[in-house]
């Protein structure tokens, strides 16, 4: 299970890894070795509540096609096993993030004193720059 709240959890069975070989330089091994992961995870057909499925759909983020899947590529370290955790580690990254949800800001307005305060201060610098005026001989 992966746990992304402490109410929300996903099971395992429903994302989908695949070894692929990765990319750049890497000597002679890079080619005959797999390490790289692809992590795909169906957002449709996953447990997830809807509300989340909605919230993963609204994100602007190139990993989630426009048919409901999270794609991601992990080939950071050079060990198969640590580049899977770092591709769950990424997926539960996105579904927090989708998860917590954002208060809307409430418009408030600066109070008399702050606004008193606020004129005070114009003046006063206005002042200081009126002073540094040249003096006009009459």
């Amino acid at each position: 299970m992966l746990y992304i709240c402490p109410h929300i959890a996903l099971p395992v069975s429903e994302i989908e890894f695949s070894a692929v070989r990765a990319q750049g330089a890497g000597g002679q091994n890079v080619n005959k070795v797999a390490n790289a992961v692809h992590l795909r995870f169906d957002i449709r057909a996953s447990s997830l509540p809807e509300e989340l499925k909605l919230r993963l759909f609204q994100l602007s983020d190139q990993r989630i096609s426009k048919d409901g899947i999270v794609i991601i590529k992990a080939q950071e370290f050079r060990n198969l096993q640590q580049n899977r955790n770092e591709a769950l580690r990424r997926l539960k990254a996105l579904l927090q993030a989708a998860a917590t949800e954002i208060k809307p800001r409430v418009a408030t307005r600066p109070t008399q004193a702050a606004r008193r305060v606020r004129m005070e201060s114009k003046a006063r610098r206005a002042s200081v720059k009126s002073l540094r005026r040249r003096v006009s001989e009459c």
